[in-house]
């Protein structure tokens, strides 16, 4: 049987399935309970709290892009509105199960209306939910082999974030899931992981645990007890394409030698030693919420400067962009108060956030400022006008901050680049949320994630209109999102005139090597295909047409 999703991770990862499925039974309709309602109450929410900390145990353990994931996970565990509701129920007569199970339906529904990152995300609110009442049952939750005989391909409908936390990737060939796309949380532990991945891949369920199932990170493609010598034959393909990778060493340059410096996303410091043996040129992405996430109170100015220096320490003779703190929408923070809104992603977040409360942006900045070195550059997200931009390097500025830039995401900062340069000394493209923005489709909504695809001609325009206006002004430009990972989209991207790239560290050799094997023109001429088609399957064929390099190095 052979099956077919999205690539989202490459490589070659093959063994035993191992498929997850939801194992906590829906609680009656209507269930009551025995005793007094105070008790019934606390048996909730020390569940709620029990849950709470579980997740945020997992985060602390885990670090890097899943710490940030479940911190955030276990805010919403026990977000006040939830917690009201779920004692409303109980006052009501409904057993703490059926009233956690009825509260999150609720809460389901009021995300689900509100857009942006927060939008539906189900298998996260389905994952909370389960482990509250599992916990008030006394049931356990199916857990994940532990010292397994050998390296299993993971098999779910959905992967939550804290079922691969704590993953291992000599214990995980791939992973395959039903549903998610290339910016879910899935495929994003996965690219951090190393782990090959596939997603939307329909009737992956069906697989019976156990049999042999061979997983293709890079076409989509998932076989079901593949032959030996298919299994044997992928696996020499990929050993060759990794031998590819490696031999590309040294700074990202095009073959005929144009500068294209190749630096990392990091969400923390513990991702900083596989950026610096992946090969990274410095970090082109610092996301700085860590260290806010989860927190009565916000990090310390000591504690910001420990973590600033590391990452400069890392990189003594490349650039760190640190991009400051972008809360709000699916990244609460319980020391700020957040504003009832109807729909978090569209408003008061990133920037707008940070300028209401100058006492964060002082801390914050002043930290930075204290660690300061020719490397750093500081960014602001979610970045709408050019007042924005200049309010935000003047404040930089007056602090010492020479390096300022902003983050294209929002339609209006492409559209406005040359205007947003002038108070800029650099722009960045967030090529995830600029999709989001720009096609009007949720991240985390299966069913318009084909708006998510980063060959999209008008989302391509996007990069160039912004690439173009910082050529013309002298200044560079980046591309931080998760776009830059794919090695053939890469080269386009240098093609639209893009100076830097960023991504996850797993990514860097094939990008490298994809690179190396192809010329600036080679790069110029697979943009401007891309730009003439109308869809996005036509744009990556035609782009690849003029980048034959890829198909040597299968990628």
């Amino acid at each position: 049987m052979n099956l077919r999703g999205v690539g989202v991770s490459p490589g070659i990862g093959h063994g035993p399935a191992y498929v997850l499925t939801a194992s906590v039974p829906e609680p009656p309709e209507g269930a009551t309970y025995t005793g007094e309602a105070e008790q019934e109450k606390e048996r909730a929410m020390v569940a709620l709290t029990q849950v709470a900390g579980e997740l945020e145990a997992r985060g602390n353990r885990a670090g890097g892009e899943a710490e940030e994931i479940l911190k955030a996970q276990a805010l919403m565990a026990e977000d006040p509105g939830l917690v009201v509701k779920v004692r409303t129920l109980i006052d009501r007569g409904l057993a703490a199960p059926r009233a956690v199970f009825e509260a999150f339906t609720k809460y389901q529904a009021v995300l689900a209306g509100s857009g942006g990152y927060l939008g539906e995300r189900a298998a996260d609110l389905d994952d909370i939910r389960d482990r509250v009442i599992a916990i008030l049952y006394g049931h356990a939750m199916q857990g994940l082999p532990i010292s397994p005989k050998e390296p299993y391909v993971l098999v779910a409908r959905d992967l939550a974030p804290a079922d691969t936390a704590l993953l291992r990737k000599q214990d995980v060939a791939a992973f395959v899931t039903e549903e998610g796309g290339p910016t879910s949380h899935t495929a994003i532990i996965a690219r951090a992981m190393g782990v090959p991945a596939v997603v939307a891949c329909g009737g992956a369920t069906a697989i019976p645990p156990g049999v042999r199932v061979m997983a293709d990170g890079t076409s989509g493609d998932v076989r079901v007890e593949p032959a030996a010598s298919d299994v044997a034959e992928a696996v020499g393909a990929d050993t060759a394409r990794q031998t590819a990778f490696a031999s590309a060493k040294g700074p990202g340059r095009t073959a005929d030698g144009h500068a294209v410096p190749l630096l990392a996303n990091i969400g923390g410091p513990s991702e900083l030693d596989d950026a610096v043996s992946a090969g990274a040129e410095g970090v082109g992405l610092y996301r700085t919420e860590f260290l806010f996430l989860d927190r009565a109170e916000p990090p310390s100015a000591e504690e910001q400067r420990r973590a600033y220096r590391a990452a400069l320490e890392a990189f003594p003779g490349g650039k760190v962009v640190v991009r400051t703190l972008d809360g709000g929408a699916d990244k609460p923070l319980a020391f700020l108060p957040a504003p009832a809104e109807p729909n978090p992603a569209l408003g008061e977040r990133g920037l707008r956030r940070f300028r209401r409360f100058p006492e964060v942006m002082d801390a914050q900045l002043g930290a930075l400022a204290a660690v300061a070195s020719p490397g750093l550059q500081v960014m602001a997200p979610m970045v709408a006008t050019a007042e924005e931009a200049g309010w935000f390097a003047q404040e930089c500025r007056a602090r010492g901050l020479r390096d300022v830039g902003v983050m294209i995401e929002i339609p209006s900062a492409a559209l406005r680049a040359r205007e947003l340069l002038v108070r800029a000394d650099f722009v960045s493209i967030g090529t995830n949320d600029l999709a989001q923005y720009a096609f009007a489709a949720d991240r985390q909504v299966g069913a318009v994630s084909a708006l998510h695809d980063p060959w999209l001609p008008a989302l391509l325009d996007l990069v160039a209109m912004t690439a173009t206006a910082a050529s013309d002004a002298g200044k560079p430009c980046g591309v931080c999102g998760e776009s830059a990972a794919d090695p053939a989209l890469a080269c386009v991207l240098v093609g639209l005139g893009v100076s830097t790239l960023s991504m996850g560290a797993a990514a860097l050799p094939a990008v490298r090597a994809g690179l190396a094997a192809h010329t600036l023109d080679q790069c110029r001429r697979a943009a401007e295909a891309a730009r003439a088609q109308p869809t996005a399957a036509y744009a990556r064929a035609a782009a690849r047409a003029h980048l034959p390099g890829l198909d040597r190095l299968g990628l």
